[in-house]
């Protein structure tokens, strides 16, 4: 006679671009860790700082706050699949990589669960965008690879992935009829399309997805809004000459770009600031480029950007702007839901676009969803909702838990996975 299998211990975790969360089931139920005190996410943000360990989470981005010597990154998931993510860098003395930098997160993830339930988690489910990269075919496998790295390198024994919008499928509210799963989360947008009958049970007709999240969002923002007056468009004069050129993009570019930003502190990034600076037609300007790489305030402009993109979606929200008063005393860029709408409605065309997608290639007309069930923070932008209310126009929309549906489904099907 045959042993029955033994389910190895799993934990469910979703590792996102601006948050993460872990969890498992208890019960039919999911239970979702507390990873820090009153709080089941995890700002997917670390901090390093001399002759300290490195601070994860709220403590990360306290230490920025605070003004703390050292370096803060964010939005590490986006590096996946980039040659950079293996690149060896100097860190507070040590020679480091991301992927040792990921697992590290990892590891403090694993390490807060298995003190939370008293277990030890040799297996992890995670999930993952239906496409890391969807322009690259190539990208887009090696960064599960690198993902699986990182898991291995935190001390899990193996690893396995579910999308995370069929994740959320898992842990939606049971609804006979046809629904869509719209999971936009800080780096991609993903789409999962199943129908479910009256007893519940449920089908998996599609997933789809698009690099285009919550963090190009705010990178649009701040290239429209923000960028304009650190010098972005400003006419630069040729030193040997009297013709003048418009400022180099790329530094702007970089700056309006979470995981890029720890790179324009470099020598060379600061050098470029200051030539430019000094030949501007507009120095005031680039002055205040210079002054954000020398100070290292990159990563305060970036949630600035952030909390203006909040504020600009509450409809009741008087003279929305975006505050850079870090920059210079009583600066500031209006950012009203309109301006918001005009800097984003092309990536807003592409998410619908990719959702109409999703439809089509399961044959299924926009017409026909009963449910448009949105996940992911970024799902919330008032301008999304409206655009997918138009491609699917007799859907219901629900926003029941947004920000854990993805960690619920994983907690929920962590169970199985390796069975």
């Amino acid at each position: 006679m045959t042993a029955p299998a033994i389910s190895p211990n799993t934990l469910g975790i979703d590792f996102g671009t601006s948050n993460s969360a872990a969890g498992i089931a208890v019960g039919d139920q999911p239970f979702l860790v507390e990873m820090e005190p009153g709080e089941n996410t995890l700002p997917t943000a670390v901090f390093f700082e001399p002759k300290r360990p490195m601070r994860i989470g709220r403590a990360a981005t306290r230490a920025l706050i605070n003004g703390d010597e050292g370096r803060f990154m964010r939005a590490l998931k986006s590096l996946l699949g980039t040659p950079l993510l293996r690149e060896e860098r100097r860190l507070n003395g040590e020679v480091t990589d991301f992927i040792k930098i990921i697992a590290r997160f990892l590891a403090e993830v694993k390490s807060r669960a298995e003190a939370a339930t008293h277990q030890s988690f040799t297996h992890a489910l995670s999930g993952r965008p239906v496409h890391f990269h969807s322009a690259d075919p190539a990208r887009d496998a090696q960064a599960e690879v690198d993902l699986r790295d990182c898991y291995l390198a935190a001390g899990f024994e193996d690893v396995r992935f579910l999308y995370e919008p069929e994740a959320a499928v898992r842990s939606a509210a049971p609804s006979a009829g046809l629904g869509l799963i719209v999971d936009i989360g800080g780096g991609t947008s993903d789409f999962t399309l199943f129908e479910q009958d009256s007893s519940g049970d449920t089908r998996i007709l599609g997933s789809h997805g698009v690099r285009l999240g919550g963090t190009d969002f705010d990178r649009q923002i701040s290239i429209d809004h923000v960028m304009p007056l650190l010098g972005r468009g400003s006419q630069i004069r040729n030193a040997f000459g009297s013709e003048t050129l418009p400022a180099p993009n790329r530094l702007f570019n970089d700056l309006a770009t979470w995981q890029m930003i720890p790179f324009l502190y470099a020598a060379d990034s600061r050098r470029g600031a200051r030539e430019l600076a000094k030949y501007a037609v507009e120095p005031e300007k680039l002055n205040r480029l210079v002054s954000v790489l020398e100070d290292e305030l990159g990563h305060d402009v970036a949630f600035a950007v952030e909390r203006g993109k909040i504020t600009a979606n509450v409809e009741t929200a008087a003279d929305p702007r975006i505050d850079l008063r870090i920059l210079e005393r009583g600066l500031s860029s209006p950012l009203s839901p309109a301006l918001m709408q005009d800097s984003l409605a092309k990536m807003m065309g592409q998410i619908a676009q990719c959702a109409a997608e999703t439809l089509a290639q399961a044959e299924i007309a926009p017409g026909q969803i009963d449910r448009l069930v949105m996940v992911g923070g970024s799902s919330l932008l008032s301008a999304l909702e409206t655009s997918l209310r138009q491609l699917c126009p007799n859907a219901e929309v629900e926003n029941r838990n947004a920000m854990t549906a993805v960690a619920d489904g994983l907690a929920l099907s962590a169970a199985d996975a390796f069975t």
